[in-house]
């Protein structure tokens, strides 16, 4: 894999280089409420700039239906990353139409435009491969090199992550550079102990990680809402908490795997719990309670682990020397459930561990609960494509960028 280096050192000025970068940032209307995607592709943009290249930036936005809609506009981003540039940044308002040609063919050497929504184009997500390529075709005609770095969309098998790159000369930028170095970091070359702590609402999307790290991980740590799933394969009460009864047999197939295989699968051992699921808009107190996990109202719902959950956690973190984490352990946006959260963040910034964060929601709860994102070892961008790459899967838009 060339990465952008390599591309510096053959030089850029007035070439037209496309960055396929990751934007796809949350707002509240107009409003970027997080904008980690965009500063972790200013390096690269900067770089090209810098050096004299003509820098199109391109990226995805939410998950427009194929067609042009203005709730998911890029024009916020592009806002966005002028600001952070200090720079003027063009902005096209479409994306391979009769504005981005024109908005492509006025730059100057050095300066960078933004594209509009590549979603707003069926070609981009398109399953079909004629329709794909004859997408990737258009993007083709706008650049002479293709440069990779949004690494949240390359295990998607889309025109400007898989298919564009095979037209064009193409490098790995500095975001999915770093990112894969540290991903090897948790597959091939892992510091021990190892351990994992896992979150969010649905175990069905981490049922594939689970498998691969029961060979790998020496500790497993399960929170958020697919703790109760493991809970009720234990025979619990989980009352109204989340659950997804059709993988109750997976789950204790992988509780009876980890104690065959030596692996500590960690459940919660007590959770907060409250009588519904909290209003996130006006923070209203949620009547929360701590139980054991064992005694759950059958009249609640588990929206956190509880204290003693949490301080079990952190002691099963400290002595570790890899400590990989994705997902939330209760919901965190919500005072009265984040406790869990940010005691498994607190964790890893008192380890002296390679700390990752998986992306998604858990680079949102670092950023959100306001801890110093830079105390730990990394941050990913792709909390999809980490867990896809911890699968042992191949991610199509890293294969893309091997030659």
């Amino acid at each position: 894999m060339k990465t952008i280096d390599e591309l510096l050192a053959e030089g850029v000025a007035g070439k037209r280089v496309f960055v396929r970068a990751d934007l796809n940032v949350p707002l509240d209307g107009t409003t970027i409420t997080d904008d980690g995607r965009i500063r972790a592709v200013l390096p690269t943009v900067k770089a090209l700039a810098e050096a004299g290249a003509r820098v199109v930036v391109a990226s995805h936005l939410g998950r427009p239906k194929g067609a042009p809609d203005p709730a998911f506009s890029l024009a916020p981003a592009a806002a966005r990353l002028r600001e952070l540039l200090g720079a003027d940044v063009a902005f096209a308002t479409d994306t391979v139409g009769e504005s981005a040609t024109a908005t492509v063919a006025d730059l100057a050497d050095g300066r960078v435009a933004v594209v509009e929504n590549l979603r707003f184009n069926a070609g981009e997500t398109s399953k079909d491969d004629a329709e794909r390529g004859a997408f990737a075709d258009r993007l083709a005609a706008l650049a002479d090199v293709y440069v990779g770095d949004g690494f949240g969309a390359v295990h998607r098998k889309h025109a400007s992550v898989f298919d564009l790159p095979a037209r064009l000369p193409h490098y790995a930028g500095y975001l999915i550079a770093t990112e894969v170095g540290v991903l090897k970091k948790l597959t091939d070359d892992v510091q021990r102990p190892y351990v994992v702590a896992l979150g969010g609402a649905k175990v069905s999307d981490k049922l594939a990680v689970i498998d691969q790290l029961l060979g790998k991980a020496d500790r497993i740590l399960i929170g958020g809402g697919m703790a109760y799933t493991f809970l009720k394969a234990k025979g619990y009460e989980i009352g109204s908490s989340l659950l997804q009864e059709d993988q109750l047999a997976a789950v204790t197939e992988y509780v009876e795997r980890a104690e065959r295989t030596g692996v500590e699968l960690v459940l919660p051992v007590d959770a907060v719990v409250a009588p519904a699921f909290p209003d996130l808009k006006s923070k209203a107190p949620a009547d929360p309670t701590a139980v054991a996990a064992d005694a759950m109202p059958a009249d609640q719902m588990g929206l956190d682990i509880g204290p003693e959950s949490g301080t079990l956690y952190a002691s099963k973190i400290a002595d570790a020397a890899t400590v990989f984490w994705n997902g939330p352990m209760g919901v965190f946006e919500h005072p009265d459930f984040a406790e869990g959260t940010k005691a498994v963040a607190q964790a890893l910034l008192d380890s002296k561990a390679f700390t990752v964060v998986g992306g998604g929601d858990s680079a949102a709860a670092v950023r959100i609960l306001g801890f110093d994102e830079n105390a730990f070892g990394h941050i990913s961008t792709g909390g999809g494509a980490s867990l896809e790459y911890l699968e042992g899967k191949t991610l199509p838009g890293l294969a893309a960028l091997e030659d």
